[in-house]
C-alpha cells in the first residue's frame, strides 16, 4: 500500500480486466442505472453485457454484497440499500471495507464508483483510507516501483455530468490530506518525535508558501505555556507550539484549528499498563488531521483567516516529569492541580485554544484530539464525539459528518452540572475528574472550554476522535474530511461548498441569518 498512487480521473479509459483489475462499487439502484456503454470498455471481452446484468440480478446487499465477474480480476460490489440517520448516505465506511477486501493486487488497477454527485467527496476520502502509506516491512523497502490505482466516478441521479478538472483536483487534495494524516499517526515515536512533527509542519508550510511560527522548550515556560511545557518537559525532544497561518486579503473572520499532538503517551508518572500503552503513537491524531486538512483546504482556496495550531509534546517519564500533586499555571492564567498525569491532552489543548483566542483573536476555535478512551464508549468506533457552546455548530458538525463520511455525534454540554468534577482545594481546578462514571468525555472537553471561559462570546467546538482515528492497527486519517466539509462554505471550491452544512441548513429564518451574519457562512 505504501507505494500506491491514487489517480482521480473523469474517465479511467478502457482496459481488459486481465491487464488492469477493476472493482465497480455503488448502491444497487445506482448500478442498475449505469448504461453498459459506460463500463464495457473496462470489462470486455471477458465480461459480456449478459454476465453484467446477471451479476446485478444476483446482488442482494445485507448490508453489502459482491459478485465476481471474471475470476478476481473484475468484481461488482453493492453498498447498503439504505442507512440510518446517524450514518453517511455515501456508506463511506463500507466503501473503504469493500476496496480493501475486493480489489486484487497489481501495479495498475481501477476503481469505478457509481454514486450521486453529493456522495463523491465522501467516497473519495473513503477510498484514500484504504491505501495507507506508512510501512517498514523489509519487502516494501525493496519495492521502488509505484502502483497506480485509477479512480473514476460514474455519476447517477439528477446532476449526472462527468467530474471536471476542478472537482478532480479537490478529490486528489482531500485524499492526499487523509493519507498524510494517516501516515503521521501510523509512524512510531522513534521516527515521529516532536522534531520530526515540526519537520512535517515545515514541509506543508513550504508547499503553501507559509513560514510556521514555533515556540519551543524553555521559551514555552517563559511565555506562560504551563500546559504544553509541563507535559513535554521530561522528553528527550522538547515540546513545541507551532502555528501555520493563512491570511488572505478580504477575510471577514478568523478561524483557528487546534490539534493535540502528543507524539507518544506513556501516561507519565501515572503510567499506562502493558496492554494500554501500545498504540499510543496515535495520540497525535488530532494534530495530524489538522495538518492534512489545512494543507488540502488552503490548496483549494480559503476565503477567511485560517490558523492551524499544533500543541506538540511527548508525555514521557523521567527525572523532570510532572508529578501528581504538582500545580501548573496555564496560558489562561488559571492554576491546575495535577491529579492524573495521563490526562495530559486537555492541558496542552487548553494552552492552544487560549493562544488562538488571545494572540490570534479567533472568532471560531475548533480543537481536535484523541482525548479520552471514554469517547469510544460514548459514541463508538466510527463517530467522533462533538461538544460545542453553540447549538447551530453542534448540528452542523453532525451534518458535516454525514456528508464527509467522518461521522460525528454530540456529547452532553452542561458545565453547570459537570465542571464541579474538577474542584480543587488548592488550585483553580484539578486536571482529572473525581467521578470517572460521570460523563468523562464531556468533562474532559469542559476542562478545555473552561480556560477560554464558558462566557466566551465566540464559537468553540471540541472534537474527540480517540476511537475513529484508527481501524484495527491502521490509522484512518479521520478528521481531514470532516474539517474540509464543516468549513466548506468558506472555501473557493464548489465541491466543498456543496458538502458544507450550510447547503443543508435551510430552516434558518432570514432574520436569524441577519443577526448571525458573521457565522452564517459556515453553518
Amino acid at each position: 500500500m505504501a507505494n500506491v498512487v491514487l489517480d482521480f480521473k473523469a474517465s479511467a479509459g478502457d482496459s481488459e480486466p486481465q491487464t488492469r483489475p477493476v472493482l465497480i462499487v455503488g448502491q444497487l439502484k445506482g448500478l442498475q442505472q449505469v448504461n453498459w456503454s459506460q463500463i464495457k470498455g473496462k470489462l470486455q471481452p471477458v465480461v459480456s453485457k449478459e454476465i453484467w446484468q446477471a451479476a446485478l440480478a444476483a446482488l442482494n446487499p445485507n448490508p453489502t454484497d459482491t459478485c465476481p465477474l471474471y475470476l478476481n480480476h473484475a468484481t461488482v460490489a453493492a453498498l447498503p440499500i439504505q442507512v440510518s440517520r446517524h450514518n453517511s448516505p455515501s456508506s463511506a465506511h463500507f466503501v473503504s471495507r469493500l476496496v480493501r477486501t475486493c480489489l486484487p493486487g497489481g501495479t495498475n488497477r481501477c476503481i469505478v464508483v457509481v454514486c450521486e454527485r453529493s456522495h463523491v467527496f465522501a467516497s473519495s476520502c473513503a477510498i484514500a483510507r484504504a491505501f495507507p502509506i506508512f510501512s517498514r516491512r523489509s519487502t516494501s523497502s525493496r519495492r521502488a516501483d509505484k502502483k497506480t490505482v485509477t479512480v473514476e466516478f460514474v455519476i447517477v441521479g439528477q446532476e449526472s455530468s462527468p467530474l471536471d478538472l476542478t472537482e478532480l483536483k479537490c478529490l486528489s487534495n482531500a485524499a492526499d490530506g487523509v493519507r498524510v494524516a494517516a501516515r503521521i499517526v501510523d509512524t512510531p515515536c522513534n521516527e515521529m518525535n516532536t522534531d520530526h512533527f515540526l519537520d512535517e509542519i515545515k514541509t506543508v508550510g513550504g508547499e503553501l508558501g507559509i513560514i510556521p511560527m514555533i515556540i519551543r522548550g524553555e521559551e514555552l515556560k517563559l511565555r506562560g505555556f504551563g500546559g504544553i511545557y509541563g507535559v513535554g518537559k521530561a522528553a528527550a525532544h522538547p515540546p513545541a507550539l507551532a502555528v501555520l497561518s493563512h491570511t488572505p486579503d478580504g477575510a471577514t473572520q478568523t478561524i483557528a484549528w487546534v490539534g493535540k499532538g502528543i507524539v507518544y503517551d506513556t501516561g507519565g508518572l501515572s503510567i499506562k499498563g502493558k496492554t494500554t500503552m501500545p498504540g499510543m503513537k496515535r495520540d497525535c491524531g488530532g494534530a495530524a488531521a489538522i495538518l492534512g486538512a489545512f494543507k488540502a483546504t488552503v490548496k483549494q482556496g480559503f476565503k477567511d483567516n485560517l490558523h492551524a495550531v499544533f500543541c506538540l509534546a511527548e508525555n514521557a517519564v523521567g527525572p523532570t516529569a510532572t508529578r501528581p500533586d504538582d500545580i501548573h499555571t496555564l496560558y489562561s492564567g488559571k492554576t491546575v492541580e495535577i491529579n492524573n498525569t495521563d490526562a495530559e491532552g486537555r492541558l496542552v489543548l487548553s494552552d492552544g485554544v487560549v493562544y488562538a483566542s488571545k494572540d490570534l483573536t479567533a472568532d471560531i476555535i475548533l480543537d481536535m484530539a484523541t482525548l479520552t478512551g471514554a469517547q469510544g464508549i460514548s459514541t463508538g468506533k466510527h463517530h467522533a464525539a462533538v461538544m460545542t457552546n453553540n447549538e447551530q455548530w453542534e448540528n452542523a458538525c453532525v451534518r458535516a459528518g454525514r456528508t464527509s463520511g467522518d461521522l460525528a455525534h454530540p456529547l452532553v454540554y452542561c458545565p453547570e452540572l459537570h465542571f464541579s468534577e474538577f474542584t480543587s482545594a488548592v488550585a483553580d481546578m484539578k486536571n482529572s475528574v473525581a467521578d470517572r462514571e460521570n460523563a468523562q468525555s464531556s468533562c474532559a472537553g469542559l476542562f478545555i472550554g473552561s480556560h477560554l471561559g464558558f462566557d466566551w462570546p465566540g464559537v468553540w467546538v471540541h472534537v474527540d476522535i480517540a476511537s475513529p482515528v484508527h481501524a484495527g492497527e491502521r490509522a484512518t486519517g479521520f478528521g481531514v474530511a470532516l474539517l474540509m466539509a464543516l468549513f466548506g462554505q468558506a472555501s473557493d471550491d464548489p465541491m466543498l461548498n456543496q458538502v458544507s452544512p450550510l447547503g443543508l441548513a435551510d430552516a434558518m429564518s432570514a432574520d436569524q441569518m441577519e443577526r448571525d451574519c458573521k457565522r452564517r457562512r459556515l453553518v
